[in-house]
C-alpha cells in the first residue's frame, strides 16, 4: 500500500478545494480551471487520483470544515484610525461557531432582526495541525494555508450588545473560499473587497496589528487549535453595509475571488 504524501508547510505549493460533485464532499488540488480529485484529507496526507474535473462541472464548498472560527478585531491600524479607536495592547479574539460557515457562491441570509449588515474582507488562515501553547517562531509550521474570508456583522446588534456573539454568530455569517493557497508570504498580502463591482476595501496584510505568528501563538496559549480551524485575522478600513440583492467579492490575487449573494431570511 502506498503511503500518503504529506502536505502543509512542506514547501509545495498548491491550491486544495473541497468540492462535491454529488452529495459527498471531497478535497482536490486546483489548477487553474481543472481539479485533480484526491484521496485522503491534507491534514493527515493525502494522494492525487486520476479523477479530473472542470471547475465548472463540481460545486465548490467551503475548502475546510472548522470546528471554530476564531476572529480578531480591530487588527490594521487603517480599521484603529478609521473608528477612532486605541490600538489593542492584546489581540481581541471572539468567536464564530461552525455553523456560521458557508462556502464561494453560497448565500448570505439577511436576518430579520437586523437593520444592519456590513462586509468585512479579511485573510482566513487555516490550521493543519493541532496547535496549543505554539511559539511565533514555529507558528507557521501548524498553518496548512490561507483563504479568503468575509467577517460578516449585524452592525446595529453589535452596538446594542456591547459583546459580539450574536452579530458575528447567524448562519451564513462567515463565507470562506473559494480555495486554500499553501504557499504565501502572510506579513505581505493584498485583500480587496468588492460590492456590487465597486471596490470598497483594499488593504494589506503588511498594516496588521498582530502578525499571523502573533495570532497563531496568542491564540493557542488560550484554547487549542484543531486541523482545519480558522483564525479570521482583521478587517482593514472601509467597511460597510450590504443589502438583499448585493453581490459580496473578497479577492486575494493569489487565492481567488470569494463571491457570495446577500438574500433576505425566508422564515
Amino acid at each position: 500500500m502506498k503511503s500518503k504524501r504529506k502536505v502543509g508547510k512542506l514547501n509545495v505549493k498548491m491550491k486544495i478545494i473541497r468540492f462535491a460533485t454529488g452529495r459527498k464532499p471531497e478535497y482536490g488540488i486546483l489548477k487553474e480551471k481543472v481539479v485533480q480529485a484526491v484521496s485522503g484529507n491534507p491534514y493527515d496526507g493525502f494522494e492525487p487520483s486520476d479523477r479530473y474535473y472542470n471547475i465548472n462541472d463540481v460545486r465548490l464548498l467551503a475548502p475546510c470544515s472548522p470546528s471554530k472560527v476564531v476572529a480578531i478585531g480591530l487588527n490594521y491600524y487603517s480599521h484603529a484610525r478609521e473608528l477612532a479607536m486605541p490600538v489593542p495592547a492584546n489581540p481581541l479574539l471572539f468567536m464564530k461557531p461552525s455553523t456560521s460557515v458557508i462556502g464561494p457562491e453560497g448565500k448570505i441570509v439577511y436576518p430579520r432582526s437586523s437593520k444592519r449588515v456590513d462586509y468585512e474582507g479579511e485573510l482566513g488562515v487555516v490550521m493543519k495541525a493541532a496547535a496549543s501553547q505554539v511559539a511565533a517562531a514555529k507558528a507557521l509550521e501548524y498553518v496548512l494555508g490561507y483563504t479568503c474570508f468575509n467577517d460578516v456583522t449585524a452592525r446595529d446588534l453589535q452596538k446594542q450588545d456591547g459583546q459580539w456573539t450574536r452579530a458575528k454568530g447567524f448562519d451564513t455569517f462567515a463565507a470562506v473560499g473559494p480555495c486554500i493557497e499553501t504557499e504565501l508570504d502572510p506579513g505581505n498580502i493584498c485583500i480587496e473587497t468588492y460590492l456590487n463591482g465597486q471596490s470598497k476595501q483594499r488593504g494589506s496584510t503588511s498594516d496588521l496589528i498582530f502578525s499571523v505568528p502573533e495570532l497563531v501563538s496568542f491564540i493557542s496559549g488560550i484554547m487549542t487549535l484543531l486541523p482545519g480551524d480558522v483564525i479570521a485575522t482583521g478587517t482593514p478600513s472601509g467597511i460597510g453595509p450590504m443589502s438583499p440583492g448585493d453581490v459580496i467579492e473578497i479577492r486575494i490575487a493569489e487565492v481567488g475571488i470569494l463571491r457570495n449573494y446577500v438574500v433576505e431570511s425566508v422564515d
